[in-house]
């Protein structure tokens, strides 16, 4: 490939936005180690009839990673919940780029060496002076750390995936009158009359027990399940070796005497590992255990009372948990509730009240056309009245009265009148646009859902769990 550049003098017809070139591999040989050399199966995800292995999934990561300020990637590192959306981010970007490869294969596309070589010496990175050099070439590759073959094989995937997909970001035309009628509905304005019958404006004294009690029956309150588990954590320290394979020997042990009938507790004690039990909590409880993570809550939840996990790899250790006791949601005591039900009964009880005044507001005005305690507003879709007047006002028909119900009030809601919005142009063309756009993300959602039916996309259970357990 590189002798074949070093002699082609032909001029590109068109060019391949690569935007990142150096790949960033910080880490990569303990990365290998750890999950090729460690593990027998490295496949992460397969997708159709190709796979993806768990060197594709950080050699991805560690490049998007490149694309990001310092301040990006602290905030990626400094919060779990970041990180795992960063990492689900990157699988869906390698299965995306996975799938149009396949379909560019089904569909018989190749693309030439020479092809290959015309991008190439399109790159700035590897110009001098206006023309391709050798030793920017290879100074770049180096630097990297990618081989001639690789760097080939990513301009070729890139070329695939644009001939594919490339069709999709075709602008689409929008007609006149689909224009026109979003314009008018989007900017056009209405003239309303409204009254607000507030539930707080109604008295409604204090409740008794038994008033309290009924509307208990009538409004359950359920506690949610919870679990009490207990774990052994083996610490590792994963960037070295000698400690990981150390920690990894004694998991094994303690694995070996949890089978043969041991406790947690006393295979902990007996190679001094950690035992930890953690008190009952609820699936969306956020815990401050370090190792009870969002994903590892998860795995809690799926599994049955009384039995104990497979070894689980985190970023701290190798970790056994174990479910010791499922507590089922059931529907609270009233005794346990009465107190916390008043403000509830006191807020339904005015609703009822405000309700029957908003009624008598509503006939009043069907009748005899006059609404106590109106405001007149001209409104648009986003402003003028509270937002939910907002919504009925342009869900409803002009001289339509009705009833809009709020969190806290009833308004009766009277649509007078419709005012046609006035022609501007940059309104207009910000509007084309944003629905060629539309109409694009939606051609590009239904290839999307094709290709998701065509190439399936399968998760290596066990090389996830030991990726992203925490």
């Amino acid at each position: 490939m590189l002798e074949y550049l070093r002699n082609a003098s032909e001029k590109p017809i068109a060019k391949i936005l690569i935007s990142i070139l150096a790949f960033s591999f910080v880490g990569w040989g303990v990365a290998e180690w750890i999950f090729g050399g460690a593990v027998g199966d490295n496949t992460l995800l397969r997708v159709g009839d190709a796979e993806i292995t768990a060197q594709q999934f950080n050699s991805e990561k560690s490049r998007e990673l490149a694309q990001m300020t310092r301040t990006e990637q602290r905030a990626v590192y400094a919060d779990a919940a970041a990180q795992n959306a960063f990492n689900q981010d990157v699988l869906k970007t390698l299965a995306t780029q996975q799938m149009a490869l396949n379909r560019a294969n089904d569909l018989g596309f190749v693309v030439s060496d020479s092809r290959i070589a015309r991008e190439i010496r399109e790159f700035p990175e590897f110009q001098i002076n206006g023309q391709f050099s050798t030793f920017a070439f290879d100074t770049v590759l180096n630097n990297s750390g990618l081989s001639e073959a690789q760097f080939a094989d990513f301009i070729r995937n890139q070329v695939l995936r644009s001939m594919v997909l490339g069709a999709m970001s075709a602008p689409i035309p929008v007609s006149e009158f689909a224009l026109t009628a979003a314009y008018n509905a989007r900017y056009g304005t209405r003239d309303i009359e409204y009254a607000t019958v507030k539930y707080s404006d109604f008295k409604v004294g204090t409740p008794s027990d038994e008033q309290l009690e009924l509307f208990y029956k009538q409004n359950p309150q359920t506690v949610p399940e919870t679990r009490s588990v207990s774990y052994v954590l083996v610490p590792a320290d994963l960037s070295q070796p000698d400690k990981y394979d150390a920690a990894y020997a004694t998991a094994v042990k303690i694995e070996d005497d949890i089978i043969a009938g041991d406790t947690m507790q006393d295979a902990a004690k007996k190679h001094s590992a950690k035992y930890v039990s953690v008190k009952p909590f609820a699936r969306d409880a956020k815990l401050s255990d370090k190792v009870m993570t969002d994903m590892m809550v998860a795995r809690v939840f799926d599994m049955d009372a009384g039995l104990e996990s497979e070894m689980i790899e985190t970023k701290d250790g190798f970790v056994f948990v174990r479910v010791e006791k499922i507590n089922p949601a059931h529907t609270a005591e009233f005794a346990d509730v009465k107190k916390s039900l008043v403000s509830d009964w006191t807020k339904s009880e005015q609703k009822k009240q405000a309700y029957v005044r908003a009624n008598e507001l509503l006939v009043d005005l069907n009748q005899n056309g006059k609404l106590v305690g109106k405001k007149s507003a001209n409104v648009s879709r986003a402003s003028g009245a509270p937002t939910d007047v907002l919504v009925a006002a342009f869900r409803n028909s002009v001289n339509q009265n009705s009833i809009v119900a709020g969190p806290d009030a009833f308004y009766v809601l009277a649509v007078k009148g419709a005012t046609a919005p006035k022609a501007d142009k940059k309104k207009m063309d910000d509007l084309r646009k944003e629905l060629q756009n539309m109409s694009s993300v939606g051609i590009q959602e239904d290839y999307n859902s094709f290709l998701i039916r065509e190439y399936p996309t399968e998760i290596n259970q066990k090389v996830y769990n030991r990726l992203f357990a925490k």
